[in-house]
């Protein structure tokens, strides 16, 4: 029967008006997934090298140990953001004898077809086979094998039982992502815990006593066995609505009402945040990159540096990120239902409104957010405060006038991960437009000895166009209604 499953996708995969472009995407694809594997193989097979180069004293076998945990939390990390959930149509089959244990088999084994699970061999067999094995024997390489094998199994049934959740309760994965997030930050900013010693704990006891690589392996079906019972529990759409009912919406916030009509579509876009996964991890990797200023901020040659260019970029980054990232494709995530919302009662007003002020509220609370860089300075802080500003007045009003551009639809129920659906040529240029104006605002100034005068005039242009709002949604709603039919027909095209 899974050879039947495997022979419809291939046929429903033939049969796409759009199976070219999907071939010619996949096979772009393989090609840079394969050099990223050769850089994989590269690096396991010159690991004891690497490590004895960063770990100079210290045993290579007890670096491994410590690394491997590692690893693991930032692989975890990173299948919760990528990791595509495996999917077949089974609403066919449910009217058709075949048995639920084979689909729910089928859509759990697929899961184990990802490159996900490859890294992990590519990476640490060749040390193991190298190293291990010939200084602690056979046995103890076996158990290594097995115990990271085990592992990853864990992983990768554990980040699809995240996603599969995160698809009723969009706060689970926000959540889960912050939780590992700060089990990495507890570790290497804050160094209230070891995550090396952790590992060692475990690995370095491996080699002595192999039968331990057993407990990755009774976690790993442990996770397979929940993932197989949460997936036949749920294979009639009606059972997972019964459950969707069961949790209060989390976009309830009593304080939209207080906009009325404006605040009913900023709950309604909220939810559709949360409940979809590309606009989520929009949401998600904007909170990752609010970690881009240590980039600069805690580089040693950056702290010598009294310009504040940088600090400029990194603050129109991390207060902006959502802004740009979620904003560039601002009419496109309602493309399903955008000829619902032409016909309805809904002003477009309103729904311009809607926007700003999402944009105003994410942007407040990333610039929150960002207020513990003040240990680097209050100039960094200050920095912040003023290109906050900028986005809320200048980089609102050029990612809606460039939304007004984009006529291609997206589908909502797609990964983020290697998806370009809506992405064109007015993405790239948005995408240079945004970060040249304050630039050329600054840069002069800067240049001729007067950087305080230059953010005096980089916060007074944000601040004229917060003030002047109203004519800015009187601009864009005309210069929408110039382009709206060709918009309504580019989301027509699936």
């Amino acid at each position: 029967m899974i050879s039947t499953f495997f022979s419809h996708e291939l046929k429903a995969f033939w049969r796409t008006k759009n199976a070219g472009k999907n071939v010619a995407v996949r096979i772009i694809m393989s090609v840079l997934i394969l050099i990223l594997m050769l850089y994989v193989v590269a690096a396991g097979f010159f690991m004891d090298m690497i490590l004895k180069k960063v770990f100079p004293h210290e045993s290579l076998i007890f670096s491994f140990c410590g690394f491997v945990l590692i690893y693991f939390i930032g692989e975890l990390l990173s299948r919760i953001q990528l990791q595509e959930l495996p999917t077949l149509r089974v609403q066919p089959y449910l009217q058709l004898p075949v048995n639920r244990n084979t689909i729910v088999g089928y859509l759990a084994f697929t899961s184990l077809f990802s490159v996900f699970n490859l890294w992990p061999i590519l990476l640490f067999w060749p040390f193991i086979f190298k190293i291990i094995l010939h200084d602690a024997g056979g046995i103890a390489a076996l158990g290594f094998i097995i115990a990271i094998l085990g592992i990853s199994i864990f992983n990768n049934y554990l980040a699809l039982y995240i996603k599969r959740k995160a698809n009723i309760n969009g706060w689970i994965f926000i959540i889960s992502s912050a939780v590992l997030i700060l089990v990495m930050l507890g570790d290497f900013m804050w160094h209230l815990y070891s995550i090396r010693n952790l590992s060692y704990l475990f690995f370095g006891n491996l080699i002595k006593q192999p039968i331990l690589a057993l407990i990755p392996v009774f976690m790993g079906v442990v996770m397979y066995y929940l993932n197989f019972l949460y997936l036949k529990q749920n294979l009639y759409l009606e059972e997972l609505i019964t459950k969707k009912d069961k949790y209060k919406s989390s976009t309830e916030y009593p304080i939209l009402s207080y906009f009325g009509a404006t605040g009913d579509l900023v709950a309604n876009e909220v939810k559709l945040i949360l409940r979809n996964k590309r606009p989520r991890s929009a949401l998600t990797m904007s909170l990752f990159f609010l970690l881009y200023g240590l980039m600069f901020y805690a580089n040693p040659g950056f702290k010598n540096s009294s310009g504040d260019t940088m600090k400029v970029f990194a603050g129109m980054f991390m207060t902006g990120f959502f802004i740009i990232s979620y904003g560039q494709f601002m009419f496109s995530w309602q493309a399903s239902h955008f000829d619902g919302l032409m016909v309805s009662k809904v002003k477009f007003t309103n729904f311009l409104k809607g926007k700003y002020l999402m944009f105003t509220v994410a942007s407040t609370v990333t610039f929150i957010l960002t207020t513990p860089y003040v240990y680097f300075g209050w100039r960094v802080l200050l920095v912040h405060f003023v290109m906050y500003l900028w986005n809320l007045g200048i980089t609102t009003n050029i990612v809606l006038f460039f939304a007004n551009r984009n006529a291609k639809r997206i589908d909502l129920s797609k990964g983020a991960s290697f998806n370009w659906e809506g992405v064109g040529a007015t993405q790239l240029l948005m995408s240079f437009l945004l970060f040249l104006p304050p630039l050329i605002v600054y840069l002069p100034f800067k240049i001729l000895g007067y950087p305080n005068l230059a953010l005096a005039l980089i916060t007074m242009v944000g601040i004229i166009g917060m003030l002047t709002r109203s004519f800015f949604i009187k601009f864009l709603e005309a210069d929408f209604y110039k382009r709206k039919f060709t918009i309504l027909d580019g989301f027509r095209n699936k």
